[in-house]
């Protein structure tokens, strides 16, 4: 899944619009993008990789 395709936080599910959001590739597989909101990244919340399962803070 590419940046542009996803839509929502991987950790909360809401929509990735506005400033703060972030997209990168699974620390651990590289394979999947994960989108985090601010308020997500700002608390440490944990979030899962749908490919893996490496979770991360």
């Amino acid at each position: 899944m590419s940046a542009t395709e996803l839509k929502s936080c991987t950790s909360c599910g809401v929509p990735l619009v506005g400033r703060g959001s972030a997209y990168f590739p699974c620390p651990q597989c590289g394979n999947t993008t994960v989108g985090r909101c601010a308020r997500c990244r700002d608390q440490s919340v944990e979030y899962t990789c749908p490919a893996c399962g490496f979770v991360g803070p």
